[in-house]
């Protein structure tokens, strides 16, 4: 999966999404995409549709959400967590998770932080900063604890 391929990074998804929905056996990577996907019904139709979601192109112009890099940044924070890396994410998570009380929604959250995270990297031709990265995240576990 791990490509600088477009279509072969699509196609992943969309093998995974297929082998699941065929109750085929999965590989772990390939059981998280299904589990996210199910997460987001309103990506289903498009991964049902290989011949569309191999050609649409998702540019910030349009104003449409990616929704291979949506499920993408999923996995990432669901491997983040897992293996706590950078050191620290996965207490921010548990503490988002908590204020939250829906797992999806606290990577949702996430979601906003890594994306920023990983556009200033690109933009600034450099690894993406971990601390301002947690720092991020941190700032929104504590609005999350001042909720009523």
């Amino acid at each position: 999966m791990f490509s600088h391929n477009r279509d072969s990074m699509r196609r992943y998804f969309l093998d995974a999404w297929h082998k699941s929905r065929s109750g085929a056996a999965l590989e772990p990577l390939e059981h998280q995409i299904a589990e996210v996907v199910r997460e987001h019904p309103e990506y289903q139709a498009l991964l049902e549709a290989p011949e569309i979601a191999l050609a649409k192109e998702y540019l910030p112009e349009g104003g449409e959400t990616n929704p291979f890099l949506h499920l993408s940044l999923h996995l990432t924070i669901l491997e983040q967590v897992a293996t706590d890396r950078p050191p620290g994410v996965r207490a921010l998570y548990l503490r988002l998770l908590r204020s939250a009380g829906d797992a999806h929604q606290a990577a949702h959250q996430i979601m906003d932080c890594l994306a920023e995270s990983l556009w200033e990297a690109q933009r600034a031709g450099l690894p993406p900063n971990e601390q301002d990265y947690l720092e991020c995240i941190e700032r929104l576990a504590r609005q999350g604890q001042r909720r009523p």
